[in-house]
Formats: C-alpha cells, sequence, structure tokens
C-alpha cells in the first residue's frame, strides 16, 4: 500500500466521524436516536424520574410507554392533574378560613354550636368557592398577562366548566342556608349577590373592597341567624372582622403590580387596632344573677350558660389575638418596606391566614367552656392551612 493511499484513507475515517454527532443535543431536544441514550446522565434520569413522581400530573400527562400498565399510569395522571387543576382554582387552602365565621357568630349570640350551625358552615364554604371560581372566571383574559399559570388561562380548567361550577356552588349554598331556617337565608341571599357583584362588577372599582369586607361580615351574621334566629348581636364581631378584610383586599390590589407602601401600612395599622379592640368588648350576655324560669328547656335548645358571656377567658383571648398579629404584622411590614408583587402576594397571604386567628379571639371572647373549646379548635385550623398553602396557592 502506497503512502497516498495511507493518507486517503485516514482523511475517509475522519470525515466519517465528523458527520456522527455525539447524541447529546438530540436527547436535549428530545430526537430520536437511541445510541444516544447510554450517554444520558444516570443521576439525572434519577432526579428527573424523581421530579416526575413529585409532581405526578407534569410526567404522566405526555403518556407511559409500556402496554395497559402505562396506559393506566398516563389516566392516572390526568386525574391528578384534573384534581390538581381544581384545588388551585378552588384555592383550597383559603377554605380553612370560612368555618370560624359561623362559630364566631354564634359564640357572639353566647350559644353552642348546633346543627344549624353546621348547615351554615357548608352555606358559607360553597357560597366561598362560588366566589373563588367565578373570580377567575371573570379575570380569565387579564390571567392570560398577569398569571398564565392559572388553571384558566392555561387551559387545565375550561370557562364553561369554571361558570357552571359557580352556579352549582351558589345554588348549594342557598340550599343549605335555607335548610337552617328562614332567618339564616334572609342572610344568605344578599351575601351570595354580594359575591356574584364584586366578581362580575365592583371588584375594579373603588367599592370592590367593600363589598368584599361586606361578604366576610354578612358570613358571620349568617352563622349568628341560623343558630339563635337572630343576627343583630353579632354586629359588632362582624365589624371587627369586616374590618380585617377590608385591609387585606385593598392590599390585593397590588398583588401584579409595583405599588406604594400605604395599603400595607394601613393593614399593618388595621393589625394593631384589632388586636386591641378583639380583647376590649365582650360580646354581651344575661347577667350572671339571672336564671332562666326552665333550666331544663334552657339547656335543650342550646341556651346560653348562666352567666357564661361574663366569664371570657382573657388569657385565651390576649393569646389568640397575639397569634393573629404575628400571622400578619411581619408580612405587612415587609411588604410596607418593598411593595413588590412577591412580597405583597405574601403579605396578602398572611392576611388571609390570620383570619383564623381573629376569628378564634372573637369566640374566646364570648366566655364559656364552649366557646373555649370552639376557639381552639378554630384555631387548629391555622397549621393546617398554612401546610396546604405550601403545596397550592392561597392568592
Amino acid at each position: 500500500m502506497s503512502r497516498g493511499d495511507v493518507v486517503r484513507g485516514a482523511q475517509r475515517r475522519a470525515d466519517a466521524s465528523a458527520t456522527v454527532p455525539d447524541g447529546g443535543m438530540f436527547a436535549e431536544a428530545g430526537a430520536s436516536g437511541r445510541c444516544a441514550a447510554p450517554e444520558t446522565d444516570t443521576s439525572e434520569g434519577r432526579a428527573a424520574s424523581e421530579a416526575g413522581a413529585s409532581d405526578g400530573w407534569a410526567a404522566s400527562e405526555a403518556g407511559t410507554p409500556g402496554g395497559p400498565a402505562g396506559a393506566v399510569t398516563g389516566a392516572s395522571g390526568r386525574s391528578r392533574a384534573r384534581v390538581r387543576a381544581w384545588a388551585e382554582l378552588l384555592r383550597l387552602p383559603a377554605l380553612f378560613t370560612v368555618p370560624g365565621d359561623a362559630l364566631a357568630g354564634a359564640a357572639a349570640l353566647t350559644r353552642r354550636p348546633d346543627h344549624r350551625t353546621l348547615l351554615a358552615i357548608g352555606s358559607s364554604c360553597c357560597l366561598y368557592e362560588a366566589g373563588m371560581v367565578l373570580n377567575d372566571w371573570a379575570d380569565r383574559a387579564e390571567d392570560v398577562v398577569d398569571r398564565p399559570h392559572r388553571p384558566l388561562p392555561s387551559g387545565r380548567v375550561s370557562p364553561a366548566a369554571a361558570f357552571t361550577a359557580a352556579c352549582a356552588f351558589t345554588a348549594a349554598g342557598l340550599a343549605l342556608a335555607a335548610g337552617a331556617g328562614r332567618p339564616a337565608l334572609t342572610i344568605a341571599v344578599p351575601l351570595a349577590a354580594t359575591v356574584w357583584s364584586y366578581d362580575l362588577a365592583l371588584k375594579h372599582t373603588p367599592a370592590g373592597p367593600f363589598a368584599m369586607a361586606a361578604a366576610r361580615g354578612l358570613d358571620l351574621l349568617l352563622g349568628a341567624a341560623a343558630t339563635g334566629g337572630r343576627a343583630r348581636p353579632a354586629l359588632p364581631s362582624a365589624a371587627l372582622l369586616a374590618t380585617h378584610t377590608l385591609a387585606v383586599t385593598t392590599l390585593s390590589r397590588q398583588e401584579t403590580r409595583e405599588g406604594t407602601p400605604t395599603a400595607a401600612l394601613a393593614a399593618l395599622a388595621t393589625t394593631g387596632a384589632l388586636t386591641w379592640l378583639v380583647q376590649r368588648r365582650r360580646t354581651l350576655g344575661p347577667p350572671p344573677n339571672r336564671r332562666p324560669p326552665d333550666r331544663q328547656a334552657h339547656g335543650r335548645r342550646g341556651m346560653p350558660e348562666p352567666g357564661s358571656a361574663h366569664r371570657s377567658p382573657a388569657p385565651l383571648t390576649a393569646a389568640l389575638a397575639a397569634t393573629y398579629a404575628g400571622t400578619t404584622a411581619r408580612a405587612y411590614l415587609h411588604a410596607s418596606l418593598n411593595p413588590s408583587p412577591p412580597l405583597t402576594q405574601q403579605a396578602v397571604g398572611a392576611g388571609i391566614r390570620g383570619t383564623i386567628p381573629l376569628q378564634a379571639a372573637l369566640i374566646a371572647r364570648s366566655g364559656g367552656t364552649t366557646a373555649t373549646a370552639t376557639a381552639l379548635l378554630t384555631a387548629a385550623l391555622t397549621p393546617v392551612a398554612r401546610r396546604l398553602a405550601r403545596r397550592v396557592s392561597i392568592t
């Protein structure tokens, strides 16, 4: 073989190797190429597998090969994806702020919660979720720009399904209120009207935060009307809870844009005022020296314990009020120092979660053993809501 043949052979081998890619780019781009598979880093493969397992819905959307087992896995993943989408749409962690409204309303009348209180809680939860779904349905156009990851703009939930769900939740809420009695339905109807008016017309007007505050106050009155047949004695508690909601809703208007520290500072001042006021005034009840004419009927009808409204557990009320302040104040302060969207969203989330200890403090100040137990149970919802909020956004 001549020297020229050797050189030409080497050149041909070099040209052939230059035309064969290493497989990495094809693997990254998702191109086919079985020769690239062995080059994949096994640690990266394990990380991707773990990420898919934690997300579930993301990995299974693409389907899993392997015959029937893959089909089952794909169907299960799509089901989890739908559940996840609806959990985001309903903002499930925020739902834990609802039961305390009715319980605080019952406590304002110094009444023990009964089956009508449970119906009021069910009604409140349904109307609350109706508002959540309707909110995203009404904002679906602007969410395409501001929050494209939300269930409606991302296409994971259809607008028709969301609107149907809002109507169904509203109907269920009114039906449950009717089951609790006419006084409860009398409150539930304007509550539902306020929810729909806010989402469809008032949200982006100056009246928006006041409408949201009115809805929260009416929700507390719903619990009072359902449990005791009257709502007027619960007006002071409803006013305090509505004031908190007004501050949080005003602050939430800066969630998607750079704002001023004014709203966060106002919310911080509101927290201080409410922390003081919730300990100053107690729900009025019958004087301690006044005995009911029929003690058996008294207990059977769920009437207040004699003098229970005047045995307010001040240490518990103070502790719950301090918990409320601690839950909200720090986040409000950070948002006032830097009113950026991320910090504002954190402050709004803290304000929503702070509703629970405020409700518990309103319950505890009514006094009595039942109120103490109910307040502690209500306060126990706070860590549950916080834990769930790590997986599903509360705002």
